[in-house]
């Protein structure tokens, strides 16, 4: 259990599983109030 390629896996894991919550809180979370629609913008 201690090859490199272990520890690299795991690491790749914890990247994706915090990058995917990050998205998830700025998608959905409190900053969600400040993105902007660009498709509402240039409705006609």
């Amino acid at each position: 259990m201690e090859t490199p390629a272990f520890f690299t896996a795991v690491f790749l894991w914890c990247l994706l599983i915090s990058v995917t919550g990050y998205s998830i809180y700025m998608g959905f979370g409190p900053p969600s109030k400040e993105l902007r629609d660009p498709f509402e913008e240039h409705e006609d």
